[in-house]
């Protein structure tokens, strides 16, 4: 008889807290195969699809054989001018795209990867909660310590530096920080950034900015880049997706920008981990970097039109909840006689209807639920109507 070997984890997967969105996604499997009409409302992947001129470029550059070897570690320099021209061309930055640009597999690999360039067993990452669950993973993985800092209502969902331990601020190596951000909608404004660099430059902490929200705005109210502040790039670096902006949360494309000895780290963790991206996706990466406005300009009006619609329903039956000021989220207080997992299975289960627990993104989050507008403005007045008979 074969013998199977004893498979025993490493602590570091011991200690890992369930990955949120894999246990939202067994719950939406279970509910499909009863044969429920979901209205899936939980994850934030783009319903509308890329826009035709980029897939046609990909179309394009997959048939030529020199994009089927090995890519560049850091990106073809073609793609890092392109993020240099979106740059400059949104924010007014300028950055070298030699040593100020790193290209990535996604927003999401160089998060998690930054950790292991910087952060030694025992040092201290400023993580915000409710927050990207990548941010904690990250800092577990490299062995560090999460100190989380809550983004609370009553500051406006930033985090309040006054009330870190002075011996907290010594210790740290990293903070994350995340605007617009995800879950809760809300814009940062030059003076907070501006705090931002004092802090980092007073601890000597490396600002690691998740800005893939950026681009899904509202009201014509364009959010800053990190990066436009003064000394910003002497203190960190921001991070980007193409996933959001161009609905291409599948391709897995993204860059990094700003601190050059920082990126460098970074591409060192990188060298060693994976072989770049697909050259191919890079030079339809570089078609939507070039975009005209006016097609992301249609996308957010899109998102535009299901935030109303969404906001002044929820609203309607009594739920307190932010109005999005970016990204395609809702942050709605749950009602008082529910927890937020409690109310996301009642929905589920009641209404058909899928969001995700606030408290999946941190202990601040509980008492609260986020929704994604990834749906029809007629799918989203329908969740309203399901939502209105189930409360």
């Amino acid at each position: 008889m074969k013998k199977s070997v004893s498979v025993d984890l490493a602590l570091r997967l011991k200690h890992l807290p369930p990955y949120l969105f894999a246990t939202i996604d067994k719950m939406k499997q279970k509910e499909k195969g009863k044969g429920t009409d979901l209205i899936d409302l939980s994850i934030g992947d783009p319903d509308i699809p890329t826009p035709s001129h980029i897939v046609n470029a990909m179309k394009d550059a997959v048939e030529n054989p020199a994009h089927h070897r090995y890519p560049s570690y850091e990106g073809m320099l073609s793609y890092r001018e392109a993020v240099s021209r979106w740059y400059r061309k949104r924010f007014h930055v300028t950055l070298d795209p030699q040593t100020e640009v790193l290209s990535l597999i996604g927003s999401k690999e160089g998060i998690g990867h930054i950790p292991l360039a910087f952060v030694n067993p025992g040092d201290v990452v400023l993580v915000p909660t409710p927050g990207y669950p990548v941010y904690h993973v990250g800092t577990l993985f490299a062995g560090g310590e999460s100190y989380f800092m809550p983004l609370t209502e009553s500051n406006n969902f930033l985090p309040d530096f006054s009330v870190i331990p002075e011996n907290i601020l010594q210790k740290a190596k990293l903070m994350f920080i995340n605007y617009p951000n995800n879950p809760t909608s809300v814009v940062a404004h030059r003076k907070f950034y501006e705090d931002v660099v004092h802090i980092a430059q007073k601890y000597n902490i490396i600002i690691c900015h998740d800005a893939a929200y950026s681009e899904v705005y509202y009201d014509d109210k364009k959010p800053l880049s990190f990066m436009e502040v003064d000394g910003a790039k002497e203190v960190g670096i921001e991070f980007h997706s193409l996933s959001k902006t161009y609905n291409m949360t599948g391709w897995r494309i993204g860059f990094a920008v700003g601190n050059k000895a920082v990126l460098e780290g970074l591409g060192k963790i990188k060298t060693n981990l994976d072989s770049g991206v697909f050259q191919a996706i890079q030079e339809a990466g570089i078609v939507a970097l070039d975009t005209d406005d006016e097609v992301l300009s249609g996308i957010r009006s899109i998102y535009q039109d299901r935030r109303n619609v969404f906001y002044e329903g929820l609203k309607n039956l009594g739920l307190h909840l932010i109005k999005p000021e970016a990204t395609f989220y809702l942050w709605a207080r749950v009602p008082s006689r529910f927890d937020s997992s409690g109310f996301v299975v009642h929905l589920l289960e009641k209404a058909g209807v899928l969001g995700t627990p606030g408290n999946g993104f941190g202990e601040p989050g509980e008492g609260y639920i986020r929704f994604a507008l990834t749906a029809s403005v007629d799918r989203i007045k329908e969740a309203v109507e399901r939502i209105e008979k189930v409360l």
